[in-house]
């Protein structure tokens, strides 16, 4: 008797469990349940899209762009009519060209994104940077200088317009975004093109001088010094200070030390890296405008073979990367240093700078 009470007792107690564990079961595949979990997979499923979406984009909006003909530009803007191409047309339309690449390239002007992908890139931003700061040294000295036929001469209305709003800060999102702000500068550049390429229209001028170039020239032998200074710092160096050249009685604002210690920090170095690409991508197209709108003037001085010589040194700089992160080896290490290579260019491209000032002040 108790042999049959103690069975039914773990007779009925397995039943209560199998009970239990089919209720369970039964509540995994509950259609609510079901709906919840379903909704749960879509709802990951999507973001994992959007994440995979987001970096090809990304991956793709990183792409330098490509040079372009400075003059094949030129002639489209006017209409094809090469007798249109006077002097200062191909120099404008290229100034113009850069500031268009800037804002219509694969999505568009990175530089004030705030929403993902952009928001996430830094390469491209900085390369635009580069870019820019060529661009409003040239509006610079085409207000200042190459329009202007002395001092006291009065300055194109389109030009003051124009040169302003290249400077406007270059990451602002909204009130006003960035990208109306430089539309308006390329709009006064275009009205100030239109009136120099058409002859009956006196009031808009270029001037292809000597002294307006060389001007023009001390500007870009100063960028181009420091950004091969910024390059080179990659690796740290201790450098001598120059500041006062040597010079006893000169003076300056604050004490420094004999040498100086200088070192990119190890995030900018890409930062440093695609803001000279940028800046020797635009400067490039600029200078083949020069030779264009120049060519007198510098067949005159024998300086066309050190303006070819400069372009020849900057678009050496721009070669493709084979390596997806910019390589930061030491100086005489095992790896490569793209970051000195660069400066190695732009400091030839530097001095042949000089050496074309020089040429255009003595001949």
């Amino acid at each position: 008797m108790r042999f049959t009470e103690r069975f039914q007792t773990r007779l009925w107690k397995a039943a209560e469990w199998f009970k239990g564990l089919a209720w369970k079961l039964g509540s995994l595949y509950h259609p609510a349940s079901l709906r919840q979990k379903g909704l749960a997979a879509s709802a990951g499923l999507v973001l994992a899209a959007a994440l995979v979406l987001s970096l090809f984009v990304g991956w793709y909006w990183s792409h330098e762009p490509d040079a372009f003909d400075v003059h094949q530009v030129a002639l489209q803007r006017v209409g094809g009519d090469a007798s249109r191409l006077r002097v200062g047309v191909v120099y404008t339309s290229t100034l113009m060209r850069i500031g268009e690449v800037l804002l219509d390239k694969p999505g568009g002007y990175l530089s004030n994104d705030v929403m993902p992908p952009g928001v996430w890139l830094d390469n491209i931003p900085n390369w635009e940077y580069g870019a820019l700061i060529m661009l409003r040294d040239g509006a610079a000295a085409l207000r200042n200088h190459m329009s202007r036929s002395q001092s006291q001469s009065v300055e194109d209305a389109a030009l003051a317009e124009a040169e302003p709003r290249f400077n406007f800060r270059n990451d602002s999102w909204l009130f006003p975004p960035t990208e109306g702000e430089y539309r308006k500068g390329l709009k006064a550049l275009d009205d100030y093109l239109r009136r120099l390429a058409d002859p009956a229209d006196p009031q808009a001028q270029f001037y292809a001088r000597a002294d307006n170039l060389r001007q023009y020239l001390e500007i870009i032998e100063k960028r181009l010094g420091s950004l091969s200074q910024r390059l080179s710092a990659s690796v740290g160096q201790i450098r001598i200070n120059t500041d006062l050249a040597g010079d006893a009685g000169a003076a300056q604002s604050t004490a420094t030390s004999s040498s100086v210690v200088v070192q990119t920090p190890w995030l900018q170095l890409d930062d440093v890296f695609y803001e000279a690409r940028g800046s020797v991508w635009a400067l490039a197209a600029i200078l083949k405008s020069i030779e264009h709108d120049f060519q007198d003037v510098l067949n005159k001085k024998n300086a066309i073979v050190s303006l070819r010589q400069i372009v020849r040194e900057l678009e050496e700089a721009q070669q493709p990367t084979l390596s997806p992160v910019i390589l930061n080896g030491s100086g005489f290490g095992l790896f490569a240093n793209y970051s000195l290579t660069m400066a190695n260019y732009i400091a030839r491209a530097n001095a042949a700078v000089i050496d074309l000032r020089d040429l255009l002040q003595q001949g």
